[in-house]
């Protein structure tokens, strides 16, 4: 079940929607994943320097972790191959060029752009302005 690795198509049928949820980063050491299944993470990475999570800004508050910066998730509605090049480039390029910070998050079925949220509205449009 592989996705469209056209970059052509993948912009001609991007359908960015965003999540009203919004997120935040944070890390603990020496954890793993079981340790935080409880917090229902949106993604999670293991570093050297421990574990990364994604999670909805109110499951941190109420789990009392301390964060810096608020995200909105905008997920791009394409079912992309992971193979496939240009597409995430792109996206990072266009919200660049406005000024506006990016953090990728690849599914196995859709791409994820996380940004500050007070800049949600404004990379929604620009993502909009992408689709050919």
């Amino acid at each position: 079940m592989s996705g469209e690795k056209d970059l052509l198509k993948l912009l001609e049928n991007l359908s960015p929607s965003m999540s009203e949820d919004e997120y935040i980063f944070c890390t603990f050491q020496d954890s793993t994943c079981d340790n935080f299944t409880d917090l229902e993470p949106f993604a999670s990475v293991k570093e050297k320097e421990g574990m990364s999570l994604v999670l909805e800004r109110k499951m941190a508050e109420r789990a009392g972790i301390k964060f810096e910066s608020i995200f909105r998730c905008i997920s791009l509605g394409i079912h992309s191959d992971l193979t496939s090049i240009g597409l995430t480039a792109k996206i990072s390029s266009a919200l660049s060029e406005n000024g506006i910070s990016s953090n990728i998050i690849a599914g196995y079925f859709h791409d994820h752009v996380l940004v500050p949220s007070y800049q949600a509205e404004s990379a929604l449009e620009v993502l909009n302005k992408l689709i050919k």
